[in-house]
């Protein structure tokens, strides 16, 4: 492939669906002073530096990034699960170009953004997206299964974008061209959009590792506290820290602090240790009353979250948790 300065990307024209979309908005970011053109027209396929979702070729290193052709079977590595193989998920056009560009998109965010990050830690925010957004793009394309009924996925709400007949109707054919390609580029900017926050949150876990790794630790070391609320803590807690039982940190607002449960592994709705379920769903005074601490503000209903206006109370909320888990 020849490199130039501002290189053409091709992908089909018609109908767009969430992995030409994802791929070519890929190539966008990494490429800014990009062109593009939708189309059909082998000739037109043929001059660009990039094609996407169309031209039957899959070769990465001349830009080549289509997965119809009969000849095509490339899929993810397999993986071993409680000792048996199961076949990695089968690419479509959007796992074809974060599997070769999604180090150089990942890069080109950080700098944008002023980020340094090494490459080990690069490689794996790529890999966390393939695993937790792009690899069900290329399902749903491939028909390899519906990761979400109905139109709740980001693929079938990057589909409601294409134009319909009502919408049509009094336009010209190069007006309803126009149409599609304005709807493209509003698909791509909002796909880009949801991938840019997904990496800036793993950007986020990656930069606050240390500093949560580095926090006091309180009661035994028993309860983490967090100097800044929101800082992202769960993968840190979870596979190094198996004695803290609950997080402490400032609200949002800086009006109290706030102490959670940990989980028993991430996304699970169990937790280590609950609150006391004598304090479920009360608040300010009612749940004074009943923990003993002056200043509580609440106790969620399924005992997960609570609050104290001071430090002190929440870590006070915290002693009575404990105490109350180990008399149980």
């Amino acid at each position: 492939m020849i490199e130039t300065t501002s290189p053409l990307i091709a992908t089909h024209s018609g109908t767009f669906h969430a992995d030409d979309v994802f791929g070519v908005g890929i190539l966008m970011g990494v490429f800014p002073t990009h062109r593009l053109v939708r189309t059909r027209k082998q000739e037109l396929i043929d001059a660009a530096d990039f094609v996407v979702d169309v031209g039957g070729v899959w070769d990465a290193a001349t830009g080549r990034f289509d997965h119809h052709q009969r000849s095509f079977a490339g899929e993810r590595p397999a993986t071993e699960v409680s000792g048996v193989t199961v076949p990695g998920v089968g690419y479509a056009s959007a796992g074809l170009v974060w599997s070769a560009y999604g180090v150089a998109y990942v890069n080109a965010w950080c700098k944008a953004h002023g980020h340094t990050l090494d490459s080990a830690a690069v490689a794996d925010i790529v890999r966390a997206i393939d695993q937790s957004l792009v690899q069900y793009l290329d399902i749903v394309d491939t028909g390899q299964g519906d990761v979400s009924p109905g139109i709740f996925g980001l693929s079938s709400l990057i589909a409601q974008l294409n134009t319909h007949w009502l919408e049509e109707q009094g336009l010209d054919h190069a007006a309803k061209a126009q149409l599609s390609e304005t709807r493209f580029l509003e698909a791509i900017a909002i796909t880009r959009k949801f991938l840019d926050h997904a990496i800036s949150k793993k950007v986020a876990q990656l930069l606050a590792m240390d500093t949560v790794r580095q926090a006091p630790r309180l009661l035994g070391g028993r309860v983490l506290h967090l100097q800044e609320g929101g800082m992202p803590w769960t993968h840190v807690v979870l596979s190094e820290m198996p004695e803290v039982m609950f997080v402490i940190y400032p609200d949002s607002d800086g009006n109290q602090y706030q102490i959670k449960t940990v989980p028993i592994e991430a996304g699970s709705f169990t937790a280590r240790m609950d609150l006391p379920p004598s304090w479920a769903g009360l608040r300010d005074a009612e749940l004074a009353a009943v923990n003993g601490v002056a200043d509580s503000v609440f106790c969620h209903l399924n005992l997960f979250i609570g609050g104290a206006r001071s430090l002190a109370g929440a870590v006070r909320m915290a002693e009575l948790a404990l105490d109350h888990a180990a008399a149980a």
